[in-house]
Formats: structure tokens, C-alpha cells, sequence
């Protein structure tokens, strides 16, 4: 999807508009404004970055690693449905 209004941001730019959240005490709003950019792609790169330190793991915090456990399950899970229904689909294709 590429048009007039897209711009492409370096991983630098991502990370250090994450790191201003998280340490400024500014809200996501305030700070995509002073940086130009839209709140919605600011406040995906912010998930985008707290999943991937919660899946870093393992984690001394219990709690973070507990956190990161249950997402790892949830993971799996997704993978495991979504292969059982790949084979259910193949082995049907196969019997015909």
C-alpha cells in the first residue's frame, strides 16, 4: 500500500519515538504530534516493541515472566489450531 501520504520511518526512529513514550511522561498523542507522525502507527510501534521485550524472556520478574509464558501459550495454540486444520483440510483433499 503505497501512496501520496506514506512515509517510511528507519528502526531508529521507531525505537527512539518508543523510548520518548516510555520516558518522557508525555502521552502518545502529545509526542506523535511533536514528532509529525500519525498517534495510530506511534501506538503500534509501541506494541509492536512491549510484545517483543515480553516475549525476550525468560525474566527474573515472576510476573513478567508469567506474562510472557501465557503469551507464548497463547502463541502455540494458534499454531497448533491452525496446523490441525491444515490436516483435516490436506487429509480431505487426499480421500476425494
Amino acid at each position: 500500500m503505497t501512496g501520496f501520504g506514506m512515509r517510511k520511518f528507519t528502526e531508529d526512529f521507531k525505537r527512539e519515538a518508543v523510548r520518548l513514550v516510555q520516558t518522557s511522561g508525555r502521552t502518545i498523542g502529545q509526542i506523535a504530534d511533536d514528532l509529525g507522525i500519525g498517534h495510530s502507527p506511534l501506538g503500534k510501534w509501541l506494541a509492536k516493541h512491549r510484545e517483543t521485550e515480553l516475549l525476550a524472556g525468560p525474566h527474573d520478574d515472576t510476573a513478567k515472566e508469567l506474562a510472557r509464558l501465557r503469551k507464548e501459550n497463547e502463541i502455540l495454540r494458534a499454531e497448533r489450531d491452525l496446523l490441525k486444520k491444515a490436516a483435516a483440510f490436506f487429509a480431505k483433499e487426499i480421500s476425494r
